[in-house]
């Protein structure tokens, strides 16, 4: 179904003035906003003054989109005049989106570094020009080939690359110490001010400074951070001008209409690359931030964003706006090292303080900065190899542990079970020790009577405990982590190195589209950090391995001097690596092939992409599923060398994976994926061929679907078309298809919609018993104080098996004494009072949507009257006609009644009425008809 079309016809419902809402995992929408598209010939906003209301919010005016977002005071309005604004002739919109809010990823925080001015920072010297190349050893560069390119000269120098983010901390030394011309962060701006929420009213200014967040920053050091910095680490692309569109304050959201200005700000400017490794999972290619984003790819500038962290959640899970017709989605893989930040001190063994040794540890981030202290250890057990050490309370001949240095092992309890039993006993401070060799992390410790918590590594540990058990005494220096020495070590990364991260969100969209396109390492990567924040920090996440790609642009876009995306595209897909399956600490694929919904193409190899003559015309290709099988596509190569080749075809299958658990089932399957050994086979014409330098050939590949996997349960069927030539050339690119129908795929069952209240903190979802009244403010009152939060709301739950571009929530009135039953009206089939607010919701992923605390109010702006009713969900199936009341999957929630409370008596006041503000009184009463 096309957007253009399904925009026209159904607009997000405003939603009441503070209603409360449970945004689970979907994208809120902003109560009575929207964004607006113009017809491609309306270049003014003058029809915003002309609705009842609504002011204008964002100007979205530019090249590739031409519009703006609005908003309505009164957001009970905001559904009628928008509609009303739909149909009426001459308005000449093309368009209307809600506006919807968008998290940060949820990245992994590993370690931190001191803040910028204490020990170990205060003699980096501040830059103000690049410094020049290096040997480039750094782990995530040597996985990708950046290091031979950036050895071979090639440092992004002339590359134009935006960041989308929570700004930069362009002080950090490593990362220029200044802003504007001549400076590495040379250009931007901060679009939204520290106290920006995503709800509130953005406060922009000139400066695009990241202070209270990092992610921004972080970003900034994995593209171009330089060589002066205390850990040695080092950009991909250090040349390149960097550019930094702050999007987020210090707490809260984003709203997609500062996404979307954000990209057409960068475009304005001349980027040649936008990165951005925000978004939500979503699946459709259609939604706004996405169509902008493709349509400035179009334009041929780079878009890169990161694939997403929902990896466990399973298939067709892809991260908008990455999931865009033209976008590029980076997913992750592990780094072949772990990296930490460790403090260092030092140790006596029976109080040798003239041969002190040093040991190195890594500090709570959730504890406050301790003064340095000089304690025994203690140990409750000399057992090294008990997971459950310390996870039970202390003997009690335990001594008084104040002036003492706790040691306990790592194991299968909580840190802070742990601390709290060893802080029952008087302990102040706490060293735990790992369970397995490799990197520290930094303990989360949830307890205000512990002054210090920190962990050492494996061997250090078992040597003191050692120690201990032979009756020596351990004097221990525990320095303020702030104060003490800094430095970094490289663990081998033994169990998940090189292999895909856990948490790297799977594709396809929902329109059978490949995501993400490719992948790189993004599992604990070292780079800067705000200096009030640490200076460095290891992180882990797709938002790590989406800068590093963007790198990789800017070195090939130097190597072979073209911009164009989908020529650069096209080759880095072509020459990235597939790697084997791997998940739960074993090889479980049995050595197959990843799929190609978590991997893409495969890890990025920067040097092949760069310096590849032979040319594949697409970066991948669907052959989609039952209902739409494309059984043959074609694709074209082209040798760009000067001598002529011999081209072979080939085949390398992935493992298949199944959507769902299991048979007719609408649970998804989740990691660890149930994998199959089953896969299509592909037939080429030609499968062998000779080119000429300069000239192409087109290539048709016959596709055979797998049997023996069951359609019920939608596998993905993917693998790998392989390309090598005489000239050495080893090339290969992914497909995919799906066994089975996304069109009959169930995407709503009886029992997932429910009604619920809004006082239930204990157990949140819980359904009501049929036939509970709720007492709702008055209408108009829902954020009186006399009413918020004292009456219980309905909260409407919907959880959807499958993603849905339409969900429907239709009110039914059951029994009344009032109009609302004669007031119904039939829609496909169904006879319903109408919609409650925030319905019908658009492009909607599987999962729970947006739980909704109802104060009565409806799509068209009125209240329910009192009375019995139901709610109807209904969630239109993938490639489904609107207009088909078949087209739907249906799930009723149980009866229950609604009252309204008696509003407070009023004190008149002129131009002041009922419900608005200067109203008073004392307790309402309950008015129930019917």
């Amino acid at each position: 179904m096309g957007f253009v079309k399904l925009a026209t016809a159904f607009l997000v419902a405003a939603a009441a003035v503070g209603r409360a809402a449970v945004d689970l995992e979907a994208a809120a929408a902003v109560p009575g906003a929207y964004i607006v598209e113009y017809e491609d010939d309306s270049d003014t906003h003058s029809f915003v003054g002309g609705l009842d209301g609504a002011k204008l919010r964002t100007d979205l005016r530019s090249k590739v989109f031409n519009g703006a977002s609005i908003e309505f005071s009164d957001v009970k309005k905001a559904e009628k005049v928008m509609t009303k604004i739909k149909v009426a002739k001459g308005n000449r919109i093309k368009n209307v989106w809600p506006v919807r809010q968008y998290s940060l990823p949820d990245d992994i925080i590993h370690a931190t570094g001191p803040r910028m001015g204490h020990h170990g920072f205060g003699q980096e010297p501040s830059l103000f020009r690049r410094q020049g190349q290096s040997d480039d050893s750094f782990s995530p560069h040597v996985m990708t080939q950046i290091d031979k390119l950036r050895k071979a000269g090639f440092t992004g120098k002339g590359i134009k690359l935006a960041i989308v983010d929570t700004g930069i901390d362009w002080g950090h030394p490593a990362l220029g110490g200044c802003f504007g011309p001549g400076c590495l962060v040379s250009f931007g701006e901060d679009l939204v001010g520290d106290g920006y929420t995503g709800s509130n009213t953005p406060v922009p200014d000139a400066d695009p400074m990241d202070q209270c967040n990092g992610h921004g920053t972080h970003v900034a050091g994995i593209i171009a951070a330089q060589t002066n910095n205390t850990y040695g680490i080092l950009g991909g692309s250090p040349d390149v001008t960097l550019g930094a569109y702050r999007v987020f304050g210090c707490q809260g959201q984003v709203g997609n209409d500062v996404l979307i200005k954000s990209y057409l700000q960068a475009y304005k400017a001349g980027a040649d690359i936008i990165t951005a490794s925000i978004g939500g999972a979503a699946g459709w290619m259609e939604e706004p931030w996405a169509v902008v984003v493709s349509r400035i790819v179009a334009e041929g500038v780079v878009c890169v964003l990161s694939a997403g962290n929902d990896g466990s959640v399973g298939q067709f899970y892809a991260s908008t706006a990455s999931n865009g017709r033209l976008a590029t989605s980076i997913g992750s893989f592990d780094n072949i090292v772990i990296p930490s930040i460790v403090s260092t001190s030092t140790f006596a063994v029976n109080n040798k303080t003239s041969a002190l040794d040093t040991f190195n540890f890594t500090a709570s981030g959730n504890t406050p900065t301790w003064n340095t202290v000089n304690y025994p250890l203690w140990a409750v057990s000399f057992d090294t190899t008990d997971p459950s050490n310390g996870c039970t309370p202390y003997p009690a001949t335990t001594p008084n542990l104040t002036n003492h240095i706790v040691l306990v092992r790592r194991g299968n309890c909580t840190f802070t079970e742990k601390v709290g039993y060893a802080v029952a006993k008087g302990a102040r401070h706490v060293l735990v020790y790992n369970n397995i060799p490799g990197a520290n992390i930094s303990p989360s410790v949830d307890d205000r009577n512990v002054l210090a918590v920190a962990m050492v590594p494996a061997s250090q540990g078992e040597a003191w405990i050692k120690a201990l058990q032979a009756g020596e005494s351990v004097i221990v220096n525990l320095p303020n982590p702030d104060t003490a020495p800094k430095s970094t070590t490289n663990f081998p990364n033994e169990a998940s190195g090189g292999f895909l991260s856990n948490y790297t969100s799977w594709g396809p969209t929902f329109e059978m589209n490949l995501k993400p396109q490719f992948s790189a390492p993004g599992g604990s990567i070292l780079s800067t950090y705000p200096r009030e924040l640490g200076g460095y920090a290891v992180l882990s996440g797709t938002s790590m391995s989406c800068p590093l790609v963007a790198s990789v642009y800017a070195l090939v876009m130097n190597v072979r001097g073209t911009k164009d995306p989908k020529t650069l595209e096209n080759l880095i897909a072509a020459t990235s690596k597939p790697q084997q399956w791997r998940v739960g600490g074993s090889n479980a694929g049995k050595g197959w092939l990843a799929p190609a919904p978590q991997q893409g193409a495969g890890m990025v190899q920067a040097w092949d992409a760069a310096y590849a003559t032979t040319h594949i015309g697409v970066s991948s290709l669907s052959f989609n599923d039952t209902d739409h099988f494309v059984p043959e596509k074609d694709f074209s190569v082209d040798n760009k060398g000067d001598k002529p080749v011999t081209y072979t075809l080939g085949h390398r299958p992935a493992a298949a994976s199944y959507t769902f658990s299991s048979g007719n089932s609408t649970t998804a399957s989740s990691l660890p994926m149930e994998l199959a050994a089953e896969y299509a086979t592909l037939a080429f014409s030609p499968a062998t061929f000779t080119l000429q330098p300069g000239t192409r050939e087109i290539i048709s590949v016959k596709a055979t679907p797998p049997t023996g996997l069951d359609a019920r349960r939608l596998p993905i069927y993917s693998g790998y078309i392989t390309l090598s030539g005489s000239d050495g050339t080893n090339m290969s690119f992914p497909y995919i298809g799906a066994v089975g129908s996304l069109h009959n795929t169930t995407v709503l069952t009886q029992g997932n919609a429910w009604v619920g209240r809004s006082d239930d903190t204990q157990r949140p979802g819980r359904p009501v018993p049929a036939n509970t009244t709720f007492t709702l403010p008055p209408p108009g009152y829902v954020n009186n104080t006399l009413y918020k939060g004292r009456l219980a709301l309905p909260r409407m739950w919907v959880t959807l098996s499958f993603g849905s571009i339409l969900v429907r929530a239709d009110v039914v009135a059951i029994s009344n004494c009032t109009n609302a039953a004669k007031n119904s009206t039939v829609v496909l089939g169904l006879k319903t009072v109408g919609q409650i607010e925030d319905y019908p919701s658009l492009y909607n992923r599987r999962g729970t949507i947006t739980a909704v605390d109802w104060s009565g109010l409806m799509a068209d702006g009125t209240y329910l009257d009192p009375g019995r009713y139901k709610i109807v969900f209904r969630a239109l199936r993938v490639n489904g006609d609107k207009d088909l009341a078949s087209e739907y999957d249906v799930a009723e929630s149980q009866t229950f009644r609604i009252a309204y409370a008696a509003p407070p008596a009023t004190k008149r006041k002129r131009g002041v009425g009922k419900g608005e503000k200067g109203v008073s009184g004392g307790k309402g009463r309950a008015v129930t008809k019917g």
